[in-house]
C-alpha cells in the first residue's frame, strides 16, 4: 500500500487549470513582474545615464585621453620612440616629421591645428611654431637648402645681403668661382630694385651651397671670401662661416632648415616635449591641476610661480565653502526652530518667506545684491545717510570675496533651512518639559536634550549646502570679481574660453573627488543612516 502511494506522488504534483507546472507558472510570473518593474524604472534609469553617469564617465576619459599628437604625426611618433632623448634628432625622424605636417589634407591640417593646441599647453608659443612648421614643410621638403642656410645664419634671408653678391656676379674672380651661382644671380632682378623679390629663388640657395662647399673643400674659399670681402666684409664673413659648417649641414639639412624655421627647432628640449606627450594617455592635466608639471627628462617638478594658482583655488574654493555653511547654519537654526514651534498660521507664513527665493529666478537674486551691495548701493547709501560711514570711505561689498559669500549665503540658506526644519518638526515637545520637570534650566534643556536630535537636519542639510557651494558658478562669476572666484569658474573659463578640455575634466574630476571624501567623512562622523531630510 506504502509502495503505491509513493509511486502515485511525483505523478500528482500540483498544476495549473492548463497542465502548466505550478513552479513553471510561478516562475513565469515573477519574471513579467520583473520586466514591468523595469520598464517602469527605465525612463528614469535612461536619463540618469545620459544626464550623469555618462557625463562623469565622458569626464574622467577627457581628464586622461591625450590623441592629439598621436593622430597627426603618428610615424613621428613611432621614430620618437626610438629616438634617445638626448642627441639632436636625426633627420629620419625630420623627415617623416615634415611628411606628416606638410599633408594638404583637410583632415591632416586640422590634427594638426590641434596638435599645436595640445602642445601649446605644455609650452607657451607651441602653436605658432607648429603653424609656421606646417606651411613651410612643403618648401622645405621640395628645397631643404634654403631654409638650411637661413638657419646657419638669418643673413642669408637679408635683402641687402643678395643684393652684394648680385653686385659681384660679374667679376671674373667672383663667377670662376661660383659659376651657377653667378648666372643665376644675373638673371634675378637687381637686388637694389624696391620691386625686387626680397632673395632669389630655392634654386639659388642650393647652387651657392654647393659651390661654396666645393669651394672649401678645393681651397678656393679664401679667395673667394678675399673677393667679396673687398666690397662686404660682412658678406664674407657670413661666406666664410657657411663654407665651416657645410658638412654639417649637407650632413644635417633638415635639421638647419627647420632652424631656418623657427630657433625653437633647434633645442633638443623641443622635442623631448614632443615625445613626452606623444602618448595617448596622460596624467600631465592632473598634474597641471595641482601646479606641477613634467619637465624634459619626464620627472615631476612645480610649475613656475606664476603659474602656481589652481591648488590656491581649491584652497580658496573649500574655506567659502565652509564659510558659507556656517553662515547658513548660524542663520537657518533660529529660522528652523520658529517654524517648528510657532503656531501653524504664523509658521506657514514665515515658511513661505523662506521659500520665496526659490520662486524667484537665481540670475535675478544675485543681479539684486549687485544692486544692494555696489559702492553706490542701497546698504552703502543707507549708511552713509545714517552717518556710520563718510560719503567718501564706502565700504567695498562688491566684486571680491565679500559680495560672494554674502550673495551665496542668501541663496543657499532654504537649503538648510528645510531639512532642519523637518527634523525638528518631528521633535516631541514633551521632551524638553521632562527635562524641565527634573530640574533643567532652559538653556541646558536645550543644549543638552533639543539639540542632539537635531543632528540628523544639521548634517543633512551642512552636506548639502557645502556640496552646492563648492561646485557654484554663477554667483561668484557675477558678484565675486577678480578676488571672488572659485575653481567652478575656471573650469567654466577653460571648457568655454581656452578649449583645454582635459584640464577642466582634471580639475572637475578633483573637485568630484573632494566631495566624495567629504561625503564618506559625514558618513563616519554623523552616519548616512542618520541622515534625514524630512
Amino acid at each position: 500500500m506504502a509502495n503505491a502511494v509513493e509511486e502515485a506522488g511525483p505523478a500528482r504534483s500540483l498544476t495549473m487549470a492548463d497542465g502548466t507546472p505550478l513552479k513553471v507558472a510561478l516562475a513565469r510570473a515573477t519574471r513579467r513582474s520583473k520586466i514591468r518593474a523595469f520598464l517602469l524604472v527605465a525612463p528614469l534609469l535612461f536619463f540618469i545615464l545620459i544626464t550623469f553617469i555618462f557625463p562623469i564617465v565622458d569626464m574622467l576619459l577627457r581628464s586622461v585621453d591625450n590623441p592629439e599628437v598621436n593622430d597627426a604625426i603618428p610615424a613621428t611618433v613611432v621614430e620618437l620612440e626610438k629616438w634617445d632623448g638626448e642627441s639632436y634628432p636625426p633627420d629620419s625622424v625630420l623627415s617623416v616629421f615634415l611628411e606628416e605636417i606638410g599633408d594638404r589634407s583637410e583632415e591632416q591640417r586640422r590634427n594638426t591645428g590641434r596638435m599645436g593646441a595640445r602642445l601649446n599647453y605644455e609650452d607657451g608659443g607651441f602653436r605658432s611654431l607648429i603653424n609656421k612648421s606646417q606651411r613651410a614643410a612643403p618648401k622645405i621638403l621640395e628645397s631643404p637648402m634654403q631654409f638650411a642656410l637661413i638657419g646657419l645664419d638669418e643673413a642669408w634671408e637679408d635683402k641687402d645681403t643678395w643684393s652684394a653678391l648680385d653686385g659681384l656676379a660679374e667679376q671674373p674672380d667672383f663667377a670662376d668661382i661660383l659659376p651657377k651661382t653667378a648666372a643665376l644671380l644675373q638673371k634675378w632682378e637687381t637686388g637694389n630694385s624696391p620691386f625686387a623679390e626680397k632673395t632669389p629663388g630655392a634654386e639659388v640657395y642650393t647652387e651657392i651651397f654647393q659651390e661654396i662647399a666645393a669651394a672649401a673643400q678645393d681651397g678656393r674659399i679664401g679667395a673667394l671670401t678675399a673677393v667679396i670681402g673687398r666690397a662686404h666684409a660682412d658678406v664674407a664673413d657670413l661666406v666664410q662661416r657657411t663654407a665651416d659648417s657645410a658638412g654639417d649641414i649637407a650632413e644635417h639639412p633638415l635639421k638647419y632648415a627647420l632652424i631656418g624655421v623657427d630657433k625653437e627647432w633647434g633645442e633638443v628640449e623641443t622635442w623631448k616635449t614632443i615625445q613626452l606627450v606623444s602618448s595617448p594617455v596622460t596624467f600631465s592635466y592632473y598634474l597641471n591641476a595641482v601646479d606641477r608639471t613634467y619637465d624634459a627628462d619626464g620627472n615631476i617638478v612645480m610649475q613656475p610661480e606664476w603659474k602656481q594658482i589652481y591648488v590656491q583655488l581649491f584652497l580658496k574654493t573649500i574655506y567659502v565653502s565652509i564659510g558659507v555653511t556656517i553662515a547658513c547654519l548660524i542663520l537657518a537654526y533660529p529660522i528652523s526652530y520658529l517654524l517648528a514651534t510657532l503656531p501653524p498660521s504664523k509658521g506657514n507664513l514665515l515658511l513661505i518667506l523662506v521659500l520665496l527665493p526659490f520662486w524667484t529666478s537665481l540670475l535675478v537674486r544675485t543681479t539684486s545684491w549687485i544692486v544692494l551691495l555696489q559702492t553706490q548701493g542701497v546698504i552703502n547709501d543707507t549708511l552713509v545717510f545714517l552717518g556710520i560711514i563718510a560719503d567718501d570711505n564706502r565700504i567695498e561689498m562688491i566684486y571680491n570675496m565679500t559680495g560672494t559669500i554674502i550673495a551665496m549665503t542668501h541663496i543657499l540658506l532654504p537649503f538648510m533651512v528645510l531639512p532642519m526644519y523637518s527634523v525638528m518638526k518631528t521633535i516631541s515637545p514633551s521632551y524638553m518639559r521632562a527635562a524641565r520637570s527634573l530640574g533643567a534650566n532652559p538653556l541646558v534643556a536645550f543644549v543638552r536634550v533639543y539639540m542632539p536630535q537635531t543632528i540628523p537636519g544639521i548634517g543633512a542639510g551642512s552636506i548639502l549646502v557645502f556640496i552646492l557651494a563648492i561646485g557654484y558658478y554663477i554667483t561668484p562669476a557675477l558678484v565675486g570679481g577678480q578676488d571672488g572666484q572659485l575653481i567652478s569658474n575656471f573650469i567654466a573659463y577653460h571648457m568655454q574660453k581656452s578649449l583645454n578640455w582635459g584640464l577642466a575634466a582634471a580639475l572637475g574630476t578633483i573637485l568630484l573627488a573632494g566631495v566624495l571624501a567629504m561625503y564618506w567623512l559625514y558618513d563616519r562622523l554623523v552616519g548616512i543612516d542618520n541622515m534625514k531630510l524630512g
